[in-house]
C-alpha cells in the first residue's frame, strides 16, 4: 500500500471520524502507533463513541492511504467487553481506551479512561489452586512429549505450545495481565526482561540445533516453585465422593 503520502495517524484519525462518523460524540485513536510501537504494516485502532448506536461493532476498511480498524460502541457496551477481556486476563479494550489519544472530545471520556486504568491497575483475578493444578498438569503433558518427541516436525508444534503455556503461567501466577501472538513476548519483557531473555535463548537453541534440554529446564525451573511437574494425583471433574460431576 502507497504510504509516501498519506497522512500522520492523528490527522487520518480526525479524517476517518468526519468522513465515517460524523455523529459521534468521542473517539480515541489508539494502538501501536500511539505506543510508538509502530511499524510499516502497522493499522490505526480507533474506538468511537456514539450514544445514538444500539450494539456495539467492530469494522475495517482502507481509507487515506491506511488500513483501519474501527471498535464501534455506546457509552454502555463498553463495560461489557472491559468486563470480558478483564476475565480472559486480556484487557485489549481498556489499554486502547487507557493509551488512546482523544480525537474527538466528550466529558465522559475522563470517566471511562478512569475506569479503564483502574481495571488495568487492579491486575486480573487470582487463580484458584484448582486451576494453578491443571495449568501444571497441562504443562507436565506437554513437556513430557516434548522428551519423547523424535520428530522435528512435531516437536516444533510441542516447544511451540509450550512457550505459550509457559508464558501464561508466569504472567498469571504474579498477577500480570497475557496477551497474544507477538504481544505475547511483550508482555512478559514487560514484567521481566531478563526471564524472557532466557526463554527467548532456550528457544532459539531449539530452533537452529535441535536440542531440547534447555526448554525443557526453563520450564522444569519456572514450575519448581508451584509444586514442579503434575501428572500422578492430577483429577479434574470428580466430586468429593468419588463420582463423576455432571
Amino acid at each position: 500500500m502507497e504510504t509516501s503520502s498519506r497522512p500522520v495517524p492523528e490527522m487520518a484519525a480526525q479524517l476517518v471520524i468526519e468522513k465515517h462518523f460524523p455523529n459521534c460524540q468521542a473517539a480515541l485513536l489508539a494502538g501501536s502507533v500511539v505506543r510508538g510501537e509502530a511499524t510499516s504494516t502497522s493499522d490505526l485502532d480507533i474506538v468511537v463513541f456514539d450514544k445514538e448506536l444500539r450494539s456495539s461493532y467492530r469494522e475495517s476498511f482502507i481509507d487515506f492511504g491506511w488500513y483501519i480498524e474501527c471498535f464501534v460502541h455506546n457509552f454502555t457496551s463498553y463495560k461489557e467487553f472491559f468486563e470480558s477481556d478483564c476475565k480472559r486476563a486480556k484487557p485489549s479494550m481498556p489499554k486502547m481506551v487507557s493509551e488512546g489519544i482523544i480525537v474527538r472530545d466528550a466529558n465522559i471520556l475522563i470517566t471511562i479512561k478512569q475506569e479503564a486504568n483502574e481495571l488495568l491497575k487492579k491486575g486480573p483475578e487470582k487463580w484458584s489452586s484448582e486451576t494453578i493444578e491443571m495449568k501444571r498438569y497441562f504443562l507436565t503433558d506437554v513437556l513430557d512429549d516434548l522428551k519423547g518427541c523424535v520428530k522435528r516436525e512435531e516437536a516444533i508444534f510441542l516447544v511451540n505450545t509450550l512457550a505459550d503455556l509457559t508464558i501464561e503461567f508466569i504472567l498469571r501466577m504474579n498477577r500480570q495481565w497475557i496477551d497474544s501472538s507477538k504481544w505475547t513476548i511483550r508482555a512478559l519483557k514487560n514484567f521481566d526482561e531478563e526471564l524472557a531473555k532466557d526463554l527467548i535463548a532456550a528457544l532459539e537453541t531449539f530452533y537452529q540445533k535441535n536440542e531440547k534440554d534447555s526448554i525443557i529446564q526453563f520450564v522444569e525451573t519456572i514450575l519448581q516453585p508451584y509444586g514442579g511437574l503434575l501428572f500422578a494425583g492430577f483429577s479434574m471433574g470428580k466430586d468429593k465422593n468419588g463420582g463423576e460431576e455432571c
